[in-house]
């Protein structure tokens, strides 16, 4: 009888972010984003210049946590939800912690998209969802060994998720996503008139 597992796994964390740690309170999360956005004139300015569809905090504020406690309560939340998936892909931390490095908001208007990417430097990274809306796919994320495929053939179409090339987890709002750095992702175009509001970030190790 043949034998065969599967080799080399991608993990992807999905929970709900009040599972762990403190309470939130979703309503302030999300106005908190968007009273930030209004006020950020630098961060438009980049979003401006670089061509970015709606607003990125990415370029622009450093310190969320310590302007707005409701941050500080979502970064004590996802230290929890980080903690709970370096368990279970077995990290040796050597004494040291993953800790947050960068936070920062995404407010994505209708036919505004983030194309493929990894984020180099950081051992974790994720989003954890304000706003999805109908039409607004979340998140699309791509099989690493895509480069060595060559002539392989196509899956059939309804495959095992886990042999897919491209996978879209569809969290909902209050949901966070977590994947180790290195997985390509990407966010598909909002298709929906109201926009998609999430909060990303990346974790290093110390």
């Amino acid at each position: 009888m043949a034998n065969i597992k599967s080799l080399f796994a991608t993990r992807l964390y999905h929970a709900k972010l009040a599972e762990l740690g403190p309470s939130i309170d979703h309503a302030e999360l999300e106005a908190s984003c968007f009273s930030i956005a209004e006020d950020d004139d630098a961060g438009n300015a980049w979003c401006e210049e670089n061509g970015y569809p709606g607003y990125t905090s990415y370029a622009s504020l450093t310190d969320l946590p310590w302007r707005f406690p409701i941050f500080a309560t979502v970064v004590e939340a996802l230290d929890a939800h980080v903690a709970a998936f370096a368990e279970d892909l077995e990290f040796d931390l050597e004494g040291r912690d993953l800790k947050l490095e960068d936070i920062w908001i995404n407010i994505l208007p209708e036919g505004g998209i983030h194309t493929s990417h990894i984020h180099p430097h950081s051992v974790i990274s994720g989003t954890t969802y304000v706003t999805v809306p109908p039409g607004a796919k979340s998140i699309k994320l791509e099989d690493p060994r895509h480069a060595m495929m060559m002539a392989a053939p196509n899956r059939k179409k309804e495959c095992r998720e886990e042999l897919r090339g491209f996978v879209y987890p569809g969290p909902k709002a209050g949901d966070v996503l977590l994947w180790e750095s290195w997985l390509r992702h990407e966010v598909p175009m909002n298709m929906d008139e109201d926009d998609r509001v999430s909060v990303s970030f990346n974790y290093g190790w110390e």
